[in-house]
């Protein structure tokens, strides 16, 4: 895979060892990260365990929600549900700010001391810097940002685009 390896840091849907492992740089305030969301959730449907997804973080300046966003999708990482409020974040984007981040951690039994506490001391926030660096470094600009197979995907993140770039690796 390239220079794109996966770590321990990392929060891989799948297993780190499948033929196809897409990795995605995003910000969950992107619109287009929102839109090629099912698609993934799709894709490894569709794939099985032939395909694992790689989520990393770029939240872009322009969004002034994204960087929380991150933090707290990390928060929720630490306690084993970092999927979880992955997908409540691009699912509920329209309806999502900062007051409805607890809220959300709530739904998914994630533990609101504990939570608000790692928010409130930002304890993720450099991870997701160096995550965001680590992306720009690789060439990824925007979001959503694609490396399949450690390549990166220069096409467009709708569902016929991204269907067709995994089917050129099977």
């Amino acid at each position: 895979m390239s220079q794109l390896q996966i770590t321990e840091n990392d929060h891989v849907r799948g297993r780190p060892d499948a033929d196809i492992v897409i990795v995605e740089y995003g910000d969950f305030q992107c619109p287009y990260c929102a839109r090629a969301h099912p698609t993934l959730v799709e894709l490894q449907q569709r794939y099985g365990e032939r395909l694992a997804l790689v989520y990393r973080h770029l939240p872009l300046g322009m969004h002034p929600f994204a960087e929380g966003a991150a933090e707290a999708a990390e928060a929720a990482g630490a306690q084993g549900k970092f999927w979880q409020m992955h997908d409540a974040l691009f699912e509920h984007q329209a309806q999502m700010s900062p007051a409805q981040l607890p809220l959300v951690a709530q739904q998914l039994g994630i533990e609101n001391g504990r939570f608000q506490e790692d928010l409130a001391a930002r304890r993720y926030r450099e991870q997701i810097r160096a995550q965001a660096d680590e992306g720009k470094a690789l060439g990824a600009s925007g979001t959503p940002s694609f490396f399949i197979n450690g390549e990166r995907y220069h096409g467009d993140s709708d569902r016929e685009s991204l269907t067709a770039a995994v089917e050129k690796y099977l």
